[in-house]
C-alpha cells in the first residue's frame, strides 16, 4: 500500500518524521508532502495540484491521510488520483459551499473547547498553541520541534468555499484523539457524524498524534490493510 501523508496547518512534511519510517518497515511506501503554507497565492486547489504531483509515478491505489487542515485538501486529491481510501487524523471537516474559515463558528468548536477545558481541569478558555498541541508529544520531539522554521500558514485555503461539490465516493476512516485539546473528542464526534455520516475511531493522545503517539497511529492507518 501506498500512503500519501498530508500535514495540517504550517505545511510541514517534517510532522510526518517518526510515522514514515514506521510505515516503510511494514513494507508500505510513504510519502509525506510538504505545502507552500506561506505561499498567500496558493489556495486549497494548489495544494491538491502539488500533493497529487507528488504522488504522479506511485504504482497503484493510495491511502490518502490528512491530519488537521490536511483534511480539507485529502478528498480532493482522492477525486483527481486512484484512492483506495482517505484516513483524516484530527481532522477539520469540510462541506460543500462553507468556507473552512467559517466552520468553527458553524460547528461551535470554541464552545466546545472551553466546555473540555473545564472538564480537564484547566483554568483558562485561550488555547495556548506550545502548551495544547504538544501537551503529550515527548519532550525531546517537541524541543525539536521548536528548532523548526517557525510554521506560517497563509489565510487564503481558508478563504473561498470547500471547492467540492460533496465528499468522494472513497472509503473514509476519521481517526480521533482522545486527548485533543483543538478539537475535544465529544465535538469531533458530533461534527463527523452531522457532515461526513460517521463514527470516529478513537485513538490516544492530543492533536499531534503522529509526533506523540507514531507506533499508536501507524498500528490504526494499517490495520484497515
Amino acid at each position: 500500500m501506498i500512503f500519501v501523508l498530508i500535514p495540517g496547518a504550517g505545511g510541514s512534511a517534517w510532522y510526518w518524521h517518526r510515522v514514515v519510517p514506521l510505515l516503510e518497515r511494514s513494507g508500505a511506501e510513504a510519502i509525506a508532502v510538504a505545502l507552500p503554507a506561506d505561499d498567500a497565492g496558493a489556495d486549497l486547489l494548489t495544494y491538491a495540484d502539488i500533493v497529487c504531483a507528488a504522488v504522479a509515478d506511485a504504482a497503484g491505489p493510495l491511502t490518502v491521510v490528512g491530519q488537521s487542515m490536511g483534511a480539507l485538501v485529502a478528498p480532493i486529491v482522492a477525486q483527481r488520483v486512484p484512492t483506495a481510501s482517505i484516513v483524516l487524523v484530527n481532522p477539520m471537516v469540510p462541506i460543500a459551499g462553507e468556507a473552512p474559515g467559517q466552520s468553527w463558528e458553524a460547528t461551535g468548536r470554541k464552545a466546545a473547547q472551553v466546555d473540555y477545558f473545564r472538564e480537564i481541569g484547566l483554568d483558562r478558555t485561550e488555547f495556548d498553541v506550545v502548551e495544547d498541541f504538544f501537551h503529550d508529544v515527548p519532550a525531546a520531539v517537541r524541543d525539536e520541534a521548536m528548532r523548526q522554521p517557525e510554521p506560517e500558514q497563509s489565510d487564503t485555503p481558508f478563504a473561498a468555499p470547500w471547492p467540492l461539490d460533496g465528499w468522494p465516493d472513497v472509503p473514509t476512516r476519521v481517526l480521533a484523539g482522545s486527548e485533543d485539546r483543538l478539537f475535544p473528542l465529544g465535538y469531533q464526534r458530533r461534527v463527523v457524524r452531522e457532515r461526513l455520516g460517521l463514527d470516529v475511531e478513537v485513538i490516544p493522545g492530543g492533536h499531534l498524534a503522529a509526533l506523540s503517539r507514531p507506533e499508536e497511529l501507524v498500528a490504526r492507518l494499517l490495520s484497515a490493510e
